[in-house]
């Protein structure tokens, strides 16, 4: 029996708890006392969030505002790319958020090289904006899951990465 194990390194998130978080701060920005004349608002895009606010010190407000929310909804924070902050009309502000989604080609290239070199044993290959590594013996392949997490924090990589379909 000589079965191939694998799982995949991908950088995801849930879209529905992105869209909550949204509908959270939205609901927030009408009653909270500091916020609800501000004429702040949040919309979504298809991965674009777009704030606008009556001045910096409100737009950073409701920047916190929806981070908090965004992380009590076990969203990672560095899913949202910030955006240089524009001057809009009548002296409003406004900016957008990117929401980060799958591995570069380069950060691809340097999780296959981390677990080449760690665990020789496998094989780990780029599959479109995710690595597929696959091996014989589970334990190895829970070595090279520490070994990627280990290089994300030290490394600090601009995204969050997950393991998914292990098999």
């Amino acid at each position: 029996m000589a079965a191939e194990f694998s799982f995949d390194v991908v950088s995801t998130f849930d879209r529905q708890e992105v869209l909550n978080a949204i509908d959270q701060v939205r609901r927030e920005l009408v009653t909270r006392f500091d916020l609800k004349d501000s004429g702040s608002t949040i919309e979504l895009d298809d991965k674009v969030i777009k704030l606008a606010s009556a001045s910096e010190l409100t737009l950073d407000s409701v920047r916190d505002l929806l981070l908090g929310k965004a992380v009590r909804r076990k969203l990672s924070p560095k899913i949202f790319d910030y955006g240089e902050v524009e001057e809009a009309a009548k002296g409003t502000v406004r900016q957008t958020v990117k929401l980060r989604q799958g591995l570069s080609p380069e950060l691809a290239r340097e999780i296959v090289k981390i677990v080449r070199d760690r665990c020789p044993k496998l094989k780990a290959q780029i599959q479109g904006d995710a690595v597929r590594v696959t091996g014989k013996v589970k334990d190895d392949l829970q070595a090279a899951m520490n070994a990627v997490r280990e290089a994300e924090q030290s490394k600090d990589w601009a995204i969050p990465v997950q393991f998914d379909n292990y098999r």
